[in-house]
């Protein structure tokens, strides 16, 4: 597997996706071909959606101000917070542990890094969707078949840090079904799922970085993945709270 940064101008509300994607992979010299993968980061495509807040736009209430002080945020943030998660359970200084769209996150997903000041960046409206149409604009416009993986910051308990989340997937399975499959060993798999898309979006994040790196955009090619022609969303790549070990787990402690 081959993986190539690919730089970008700064995104703006109203920018085409796919432009930016095919004029940046022209001016360093890159090739799409059949069976690539291009990973992008949920920023760019919440920038170009209009995801974007001011955080001066949004009066805190009464939950806001308590949240914000327990946890040290500014109160309009603790507002957008409230309003973008579906639960809120608790947290630590400056991070809010929530639940968005299926997925066990900080703040909503909500992130001031790389944003103007004063402003956030919110999770795209439909990640799935975004995902769909530039896939299928890029192989219309290409004619190479390609899959397009939208990627975000993620944590893991009890592990310093980020790493890739895949938050969508468009032309290949996002995970591999191991249950049934003998180890070297001969023993069947009983419970173990490969979830495909969280480790390529730990791979494509680790070359975007988190700070200043312009790096949006990650070309990968000869993926180990099994193409096709869905389109996968959080919910898709989600288990149940009641079999997840760490959500079951403090269910019940």
């Amino acid at each position: 597997m081959r993986l190539y940064a690919v730089k970008t101008r700064i995104v703006k509300t109203g920018d085409s996706i796919v432009e930016v994607i095919l004029e940046s992979l022209k001016e360093q010299g890159l090739q799409l071909e059949d069976g690539d993968v291009l990973a992008l980061t949920s920023k760019i495509v919440a920038y170009a959606e209009g995801c974007v807040a001011k955080l001066s736009d949004f009066k805190p209430s009464d939950k806001a101000k308590e949240l914000a002080k327990k946890f040290s945020l500014k109160p309009e943030f603790a507002e957008l917070i409230l309003r973008e998660a579906d639960k809120v359970y608790g947290g630590v200084e400056k991070a809010v542990l929530t639940l968005k769209n299926g997925v066990l996150t900080a703040n909503a997903g909500i992130d001031n890094k790389n944003a103007p000041a004063g402003s956030v960046v919110l999770w795209s409206k439909n990640a799935k969707e975004c995902a769909k149409r530039i896939r299928e604009e890029i192989m219309r416009k290409t004619g190479q078949r390609t899959a397009v993986l939208i990627v975000d910051s993620g944590l893991t308990p009890l592990r310093l840090g980020t790493t890739g989340l895949a938050l969508a997937v468009a032309g290949f399975k996002p995970v591999t079904d191991c249950r049934g499959e003998k180890d070297i060993f001969g023993k069947p798999l009983v419970i173990t799922r490969h979830a495909i898309a969280n480790d390529l979006a730990s791979a494509a994040h680790l070359i975007m970085g988190e700070v200043a790196e312009k790096t949006p955009i990650v070309l990968i090619k000869d993926a180990p993945v099994v193409f096709d022609e869905g389109v996968y969303g959080s919910a898709d790549m989600m288990i149940p709270s009641n079999e997840c070990v760490f959500m079951n787990t403090f269910k019940h402690s």
